[in-house]
């Protein structure tokens, strides 16, 4: 057989499996909502490492939530002004410990914000988030249903060229895995979540010890969800974007460099479906929009094509202010493909200032100096 047919063969299979995925979208659970009583008093944790620049929105927000019995940040070691900040606007701090060896820092953070939560229901935030009134009690009451609860945002992506790489790599999450939402549950090792919200309950989460059987992960969302998943816990991956936005980048550098590095799932999926990933992306995404520049699409191609403009469409709910950028996204799905592609051949494992080992059992590095002197341990404000 020759190459040719090779690659249409194998494309034909990628876009077999991206329509069976999308398909799934006709039948979505429904967008988080308040719910319609009141929910017992939640502990809101926000882990913090040098955010001082981004956290005043996200704790505003929360603080002025009825649902949120108590905010707690969790400062981890931070070398600016994060700790004053949460401590001035309202929030409780909590001075993290020294990060132990074989642990990345946001998991250790939430273990110990977890474990100094005073409710039994505990919903964590990153900073980079702008809650809305009622996700608090809508994360809360959602846990009537699941064990676990993550959601998904909708971003802040102004600029355009920011909006067209953020939405071609958004896509390949897609291509991937389906829309958010699927009535039916997906196999364990196919789960997929968003660590930038997550809601559970306090007691069962320390007793399953889920942050620290996954301490040397950096997709420390999929990973927990789908750790938990595998022990028979029922978990939920809810729209909530009229509940939730999510301010990430300021660039499309930043996104190229940032998300691009996380995006693969290298670290929490085999070596055989990461490959049928690669290749979802690269013949489904990639390979039609790289044909359509030379002029040279196939009625396959096409037929991609038209499929990649329909999600497009679809994908303009996923930002606050959809703009031309998400219309010029698919002529960047072939730069999509060569970063997930570079990054799972070669993993990053550094994240604010830290570096950690690839195997996760030493120690990690921090660049700079010494973080700044606290007054204590003890979490008063």
């Amino acid at each position: 057989m020759r190459l040719s047919a090779l690659v249409t063969a194998a494309q034909a299979g990628a876009a077999a499996a991206v329509w069976t995925r999308l398909a799934r979208g006709r039948d979505r659970l429904p967008a988080l909502a308040p719910p319609a009583r009141p929910v017992k008093p939640v502990s809101v944790v926000i882990p913090a490492r040098n955010e001082e620049k981004r956290l005043g929105p996200c704790l505003r927000a929360v603080l002025a939530d009825p649902a949120a019995g108590e905010v707690i940040v969790v400062d981890d070691e931070s070398r600016d002004g994060t700790a004053r900040l949460a401590s001035e606007l309202g929030a409780r701090v909590v001075w993290g410990a020294p990060l132990p060896p074989g642990w990345v820092g946001k998991q250790w953070a939430l273990r110990q914000g977890t474990e100094a939560a005073a409710h039994e229901v505990v919903v964590t935030l990153d900073s980079d988030t702008r809650p809305r009134p009622g996700l608090v009690s809508a994360m809360a009451a959602s846990l009537e249903e699941y064990d676990l609860v993550t959601a998904a945002p909708r971003f802040v992506c102004d600029d355009i060229a920011e909006q067209a790489l953020h939405a071609a790599f958004l896509s390949t999450l897609v291509y991937r895995f389906g829309p958010v939402g699927p009535r039916v549950p997906p196999p364990p090792d196919r789960v997929l979540a968003n660590g930038q919200c997550t809601a559970f309950r306090r007691d069962r989460m320390v007793a399953a010890g889920g942050f620290e059987r996954i301490r040397r992960h950096m997709t420390d969302d999929v990973a927990l969800a789908r750790t938990l998943a595998a022990d028979g816990w029922k978990i939920g991956f809810l729209d909530a974007g009229g509940l939730l936005e999510v301010d990430m980048y300021t660039s499309a550098g930043e996104v190229w460099r940032e998300w691009g590095r996380s995006l693969p799932l290298r670290d929490v999926t085999g070596p055989g479906p990461l490959a049928a990933d690669l290749a979802v992306v690269w013949l489904a995404c990639a390979l039609p929009a790289a044909r359509l520049v030379l002029g040279r699409p196939t009625r396959l191609d096409l037929a991609l094509l038209g499929t990649r403009l329909l999600l497009t469409g679809a994908l303009r709910g996923s930002y606050t202010r959809p703009g031309p950028g998400v219309w010029l996204s698919p002529l960047l799905d072939p730069a999509a493909a060569v970063r997930l592609t570079w990054t799972t051949l070669r993993p990053v494992r550094t994240w604010r200032g830290r570096v950690y080992p690839a195997s996760g059992d030493g120690a990690a590095r921090v660049s700079g100096g010494a973080p700044p002197a606290r007054p204590d341990r003890t979490g008063a404000r």
